[in-house]
């Protein structure tokens, strides 16, 4: 996948009113709502019945309301009762529109005045306060994906997943199968890269998030097998939703900034 880089768009909020960050995985859930310190972290389960159904799977949105459900049960008595929220929610970078018009109709339990994305990547790399001018290379080893993205300039240039996960790890399924696949991944996007970025961004290092970054089984081969420094981010598996928290608070406290259009897709909440 290679994206091209758009300009800045100018987005006029105002600045006031509670904030959200979300982070939809396929196992967990993590929210940062304004004026809490605290991540709120649940599994991502509903109950509509006597059973239980997970309505994200593998990174897709297979059930909208049932993810509504969750969320209204989760945030909807968290919100305050006056004001609109801001949503700023991360997305797996290769979800595209189909993942995001999903997530907009679930949050919209939440009646958001508006909603952003940002991929999951770029709000890792937020998270961890990484130099964005250099090509930089995030590793995302989650419960049911592993996804690895190549960032140039804060922009998505190239990206590949595969659908492993830790969850998916038992006597059959080994840890070095995830560490394999990610060799795999990043060797097939040296083998399309016309440019120096991939070459310049593994001798930086790749930055690691998720919950597999926490798994030195997994860690360790991953240096032996990339030939390559890595560096799982301060508490990676809640690294997404912190990034997403950042840009949130620098975007109420400066309404006006530019939000780039090449790393997230404003979606317009009713006003």
């Amino acid at each position: 996948m290679t994206a091209q880089r758009r300009p800045r768009r100018s987005l006029p909020w105002s600045g006031r009113g509670p904030g959200i960050a979300l982070d939809l995985g396929s196992a967990r859930t993590r929210a940062w709502l304004s004026g809490r310190r605290a991540i709120l972290d649940v599994p991502t389960v509903t109950f509509p019945g006597a059973g239980s159904v997970y309505p994200v799977q593998r990174g897709a949105i297979v059930d909208v309301p049932g993810t509504a459900r969750m969320l209204d049960r989760v945030l909807g008595n968290r919100l305050p009762r006056t004001g609109r929220p801001l949503i700023v929610l991360a997305t797996p970078v290769l979800g595209k529109v189909a993942y995001r018009t999903a997530a907009r109709a679930a949050v919209e339990v939440l009646r958001p005045r508006a909603v952003l994305s940002v991929p999951a990547a770029r709000a890792v790399a937020t998270a961890a306060e990484a130099d964005l001018t250099l090509p930089l290379l995030v590793v995302d080893l989650g419960a049911h994906l592993t996804e690895v993205t190549l960032l140039s300039d804060g922009a998505v240039v190239d990206a590949r997943l595969a659908a492993l996960g830790t969850c998916d790890l038992d006597r059959h399924t080994p840890p070095a199968r995830i560490a394999d696949t990610v060799v795999d991944l990043v060797t097939a996007m040296l083998e399309q890269d016309s440019t120096t970025e991939m070459p310049d961004a593994l001798r930086r290092g790749a930055l690691l998030a998720g919950g597999g970054a926490l798994r030195p089984d997994i860690t360790y081969r991953l240096v032996d097998r990339l030939h390559s420094p890595v560096r799982p981010v301060p508490a990676p598996h809640t690294a997404a939703v912190r990034g997403a928290a950042r840009l949130l608070r620098g975007l109420r406290a400066h309404p006006r900034a530019e939000w780039p259009d090449d790393a997230a897709h404003p979606l317009p909440g009713p006003v």
